[in-house]
Protein backbone atom coordinates (compact mmCIF):
# COMPACT_ATOMS: atom_id res chain seq x y z
CA UNK A 1 0.00 0.00 0.00
CA UNK A 2 1.33 3.46 -0.96
CA UNK A 3 2.22 5.91 1.76
CA UNK A 4 -0.07 8.80 2.57
CA UNK A 5 0.61 12.23 1.19
CA UNK A 6 2.33 14.64 3.57
CA UNK A 7 -0.26 16.58 5.57
CA UNK A 8 2.24 19.10 6.96
CA UNK A 9 2.97 22.26 5.02
CA UNK A 10 6.72 22.95 4.79
CA UNK A 11 8.30 26.34 4.24
CA UNK A 12 10.62 26.18 2.38
CA UNK A 13 9.21 23.20 0.52
CA UNK A 14 12.21 21.72 -1.26
CA UNK A 15 15.57 23.05 -0.02
CA UNK A 16 17.37 24.62 2.92
CA UNK A 17 19.84 27.34 1.98
CA UNK A 18 22.96 28.15 3.97
CA UNK A 19 25.14 31.13 3.11
CA UNK A 20 28.89 31.00 3.74
CA UNK A 21 31.64 31.47 4.60
CA UNK A 22 31.08 28.66 7.03
CA UNK A 23 33.50 29.81 9.72
CA UNK A 24 30.64 30.22 12.20
CA UNK A 25 27.25 28.63 12.85
CA UNK A 26 24.79 29.28 9.99
CA UNK A 27 21.08 28.85 10.79
CA UNK A 28 18.20 28.08 8.43
CA UNK A 29 14.58 28.12 9.63
CA UNK A 30 12.11 25.44 8.59
CA UNK A 31 8.44 26.18 9.29
CA UNK A 32 6.08 23.22 9.79
CA UNK A 33 2.34 23.97 9.68
CA UNK A 34 -0.49 21.56 10.54
CA UNK A 35 -3.66 22.55 8.64
CA UNK A 36 -5.63 19.46 9.78
CA UNK A 37 -8.04 19.03 12.69
CA UNK A 38 -5.81 16.38 14.31
CA UNK A 39 -2.49 16.54 16.10
CA UNK A 40 0.50 15.45 14.04
CA UNK A 41 3.74 13.88 15.29
CA UNK A 42 6.92 14.83 13.42
CA UNK A 43 10.62 14.02 13.24
CA UNK A 44 13.40 15.85 11.38
CA UNK A 45 16.24 13.63 10.13
CA UNK A 46 19.42 14.36 8.17
CA UNK A 47 22.04 12.39 6.27
CA UNK A 48 24.79 14.32 8.13
CA UNK A 49 23.75 14.39 11.80
CA UNK A 50 27.19 15.48 13.03
CA UNK A 51 27.11 18.62 10.89
CA UNK A 52 23.78 19.95 12.09
CA UNK A 53 22.04 20.86 15.32
CA UNK A 54 18.25 20.75 14.92
CA UNK A 55 15.92 22.29 17.53
CA UNK A 56 13.36 20.84 17.97
CA UNK A 57 14.09 17.69 16.02
CA UNK A 58 10.79 15.99 17.00
CA UNK A 59 7.51 16.66 18.71
CA UNK A 60 3.77 17.14 18.22
CA UNK A 61 2.11 19.94 16.25
CA UNK A 62 -1.38 20.70 17.47
CA UNK A 63 -4.24 20.98 15.01
CA UNK A 64 -4.30 24.26 13.12
CA UNK A 65 -0.92 25.45 14.49
CA UNK A 66 2.68 25.63 13.30
CA UNK A 67 6.22 25.58 14.70
CA UNK A 68 9.62 26.83 13.56
CA UNK A 69 12.51 24.38 13.45
CA UNK A 70 16.04 25.87 13.64
CA UNK A 71 18.55 23.96 11.52
CA UNK A 72 22.03 25.07 12.61
CA UNK A 73 24.94 24.15 10.36
CA UNK A 74 28.14 23.85 12.37
CA UNK A 75 31.41 25.48 11.15
CA UNK A 76 33.35 23.41 8.61
CA UNK A 77 35.76 23.65 5.68
CA UNK A 78 33.57 24.03 2.61
CA UNK A 79 33.96 21.32 -0.03
CA UNK A 80 31.94 21.77 -3.27
CA UNK A 81 31.93 18.00 -3.78
CA UNK A 82 30.06 17.52 -0.52
CA UNK A 83 27.13 19.86 -1.16
CA UNK A 84 24.96 17.17 -2.77
CA UNK A 85 25.42 14.75 0.11
CA UNK A 86 23.46 16.70 2.72
CA UNK A 87 19.72 16.09 2.77
CA UNK A 88 16.87 16.40 5.26
CA UNK A 89 13.66 14.45 5.69
CA UNK A 90 10.58 15.53 7.63
CA UNK A 91 8.66 12.47 8.74
CA UNK A 92 5.15 12.70 10.21
CA UNK A 93 2.10 10.68 11.23
CA UNK A 94 -1.34 11.46 12.59
CA UNK A 95 -1.43 11.18 16.36
CA UNK A 96 -4.11 8.92 17.84
CA UNK A 97 -6.71 10.69 20.01
CA UNK A 98 -5.67 8.82 23.17
CA UNK A 99 -1.89 9.23 22.66
CA UNK A 100 0.16 9.25 25.87
CA UNK A 101 3.58 8.05 24.66
CA UNK A 102 5.00 9.69 21.55
CA UNK A 103 7.85 7.21 21.15
CA UNK A 104 5.41 4.34 21.48
CA UNK A 105 3.29 5.78 18.67
CA UNK A 106 6.33 5.82 16.37
CA UNK A 107 7.23 2.25 17.27
CA UNK A 108 3.70 0.96 16.65
CA UNK A 109 3.15 2.93 13.45
CA UNK A 110 2.61 0.98 10.24
CA UNK A 111 4.68 1.91 7.15
CA UNK A 112 1.51 3.08 5.33
CA UNK A 113 0.79 5.52 8.20
CA UNK A 114 4.09 7.37 7.80
CA UNK A 115 4.38 10.50 5.68
CA UNK A 116 7.62 12.17 4.67
CA UNK A 117 9.03 15.13 2.74
CA UNK A 118 12.61 15.48 1.55
CA UNK A 119 14.67 18.67 1.34
CA UNK A 120 18.13 19.15 -0.09
CA UNK A 121 20.78 21.48 1.31
CA UNK A 122 22.12 24.35 -0.78
CA UNK A 123 25.38 26.09 0.17
CA UNK A 124 25.86 29.64 -1.11
CA UNK A 125 29.45 30.86 -1.09
CA UNK A 126 29.95 34.63 -1.58
CA UNK A 127 31.62 35.52 -4.87
CA UNK A 128 35.16 36.88 -4.86
CA UNK A 129 33.99 40.39 -5.71
CA UNK A 130 31.54 40.25 -2.82
CA UNK A 131 34.37 39.20 -0.49
CA UNK A 132 36.49 42.10 -1.73
CA UNK A 133 33.59 44.50 -1.26
CA UNK A 134 33.02 43.24 2.28
CA UNK A 135 36.71 43.64 3.12
CA UNK A 136 36.76 47.18 1.73
CA UNK A 137 33.57 48.02 3.62
CA UNK A 138 35.15 46.73 6.83
CA UNK A 139 38.26 48.84 6.22
CA UNK A 140 36.17 51.96 5.56
CA UNK A 141 34.10 51.34 8.68
CA UNK A 142 37.27 50.92 10.75
CA UNK A 143 38.73 54.16 9.35
CA UNK A 144 35.53 56.06 10.10
CA UNK A 145 35.46 54.74 13.65
CA UNK A 146 39.08 55.80 14.21
CA UNK A 147 38.37 59.27 12.75
CA UNK A 148 35.29 59.74 14.91
CA UNK A 149 37.21 58.56 17.96
CA UNK A 150 40.02 61.04 17.25
CA UNK A 151 37.53 63.90 16.76
CA UNK A 152 35.72 63.08 19.99
CA UNK A 153 39.05 62.90 21.83
CA UNK A 154 40.05 66.37 20.57
CA UNK A 155 36.64 67.78 21.49
CA UNK A 156 36.93 66.23 24.93
CA UNK A 157 40.36 67.81 25.47
CA UNK A 158 39.08 71.20 24.32
CA UNK A 159 36.01 71.03 26.55
CA UNK A 160 38.15 70.16 29.59
CA UNK A 161 39.31 73.81 29.69
CA UNK A 162 36.51 76.25 30.48
CA UNK A 163 36.52 79.95 29.55
CA UNK A 164 37.80 80.96 32.98
CA UNK A 165 40.89 78.74 32.71
CA UNK A 166 41.63 79.96 29.20
CA UNK A 167 41.36 83.56 30.38
CA UNK A 168 43.76 82.87 33.25
CA UNK A 169 46.29 81.28 30.91
CA UNK A 170 46.09 84.26 28.52
CA UNK A 171 46.62 86.71 31.38
CA UNK A 172 49.57 84.66 32.65
CA UNK A 173 51.03 84.62 29.15
CA UNK A 174 50.74 88.42 28.86
CA UNK A 175 52.37 88.85 32.26
CA UNK A 176 55.26 86.62 31.27
CA UNK A 177 55.68 88.49 28.00
CA UNK A 178 55.94 91.76 29.93
CA UNK A 179 58.45 90.16 32.27
CA UNK A 180 60.51 88.96 29.33
CA UNK A 181 60.45 92.46 27.83
CA UNK A 182 61.64 93.92 31.15
CA UNK A 183 64.45 91.37 31.35
CA UNK A 184 65.45 92.23 27.80
CA UNK A 185 65.80 95.89 28.79
CA UNK A 186 67.81 94.93 31.87
CA UNK A 187 70.00 92.66 29.80
CA UNK A 188 70.61 95.46 27.34
CA UNK A 189 71.62 97.77 30.18
CA UNK A 190 73.87 95.10 31.67
CA UNK A 191 75.60 94.64 28.31
CA UNK A 192 76.27 98.37 28.14
CA UNK A 193 77.69 98.32 31.66
CA UNK A 194 79.72 95.23 30.76
CA UNK A 195 81.25 97.04 27.81
CA UNK A 196 82.31 99.85 30.18
CA UNK A 197 83.75 97.33 32.62
CA UNK A 198 85.77 95.68 29.88
CA UNK A 199 87.28 99.01 28.95
CA UNK A 200 88.22 99.74 32.56
CA UNK A 201 89.45 96.19 33.04
CA UNK A 202 92.14 96.67 30.45
CA UNK A 203 93.75 99.26 32.73
CA UNK A 204 93.98 96.94 35.69
CA UNK A 205 95.25 93.74 34.02
CA UNK A 206 98.16 93.59 36.47
CA UNK A 207 95.81 93.22 39.44
CA UNK A 208 95.83 89.57 40.78
CA UNK A 209 92.10 89.45 41.41
CA UNK A 210 89.01 91.17 40.04
CA UNK A 211 87.30 93.77 42.11
CA UNK A 212 84.22 92.82 44.18
CA UNK A 213 82.02 95.15 42.12
CA UNK A 214 82.99 93.40 38.89
CA UNK A 215 82.28 89.94 40.35
CA UNK A 216 78.85 91.08 41.57
CA UNK A 217 77.95 92.48 38.15
CA UNK A 218 79.13 89.31 36.37
CA UNK A 219 77.12 87.14 38.74
CA UNK A 220 74.08 89.37 38.22
CA UNK A 221 74.49 89.01 34.46
CA UNK A 222 74.60 85.18 34.61
CA UNK A 223 71.56 85.02 36.92
CA UNK A 224 69.48 87.25 34.69
CA UNK A 225 70.42 85.32 31.56
CA UNK A 226 69.37 82.03 33.21
CA UNK A 227 66.10 83.58 34.36
CA UNK A 228 65.46 84.82 30.83
CA UNK A 229 65.99 81.34 29.38
CA UNK A 230 63.63 79.76 31.95
CA UNK A 231 60.88 82.30 31.19
CA UNK A 232 61.19 81.68 27.45
CA UNK A 233 60.76 77.95 28.12
CA UNK A 234 57.64 78.48 30.29
CA UNK A 235 56.05 80.73 27.66
CA UNK A 236 56.74 78.11 24.97
CA UNK A 237 55.06 75.38 27.01
CA UNK A 238 51.94 77.50 27.67
CA UNK A 239 51.63 78.56 24.03
CA UNK A 240 52.05 74.91 22.98
CA UNK A 241 49.16 73.87 25.26
CA UNK A 242 46.93 76.61 23.82
CA UNK A 243 47.72 75.47 20.29
CA UNK A 244 46.58 71.95 21.13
Amino acid sequence: MARQEQVLLLEPQHELRFRGPFTDVVTATLKLANPTDRNVCFKVKTTAPRRYCVRPNSGVIDAGTSINVSVMLQPFDYDPNEKSKHKFMVQSLLAPPDMTDTEGVWKDAKPEDLMDSKLKCVFDMPAENEKTHEMESNKISTSLLKSESSTLSMKSMASSLDDGEVKKIMEECKRLQMEVQRLREENKQIRQEDDGLRMRKSTVMSAPHSSPAMRVKEEGLSTRVIALIVLFFVVGVIVGKLAL
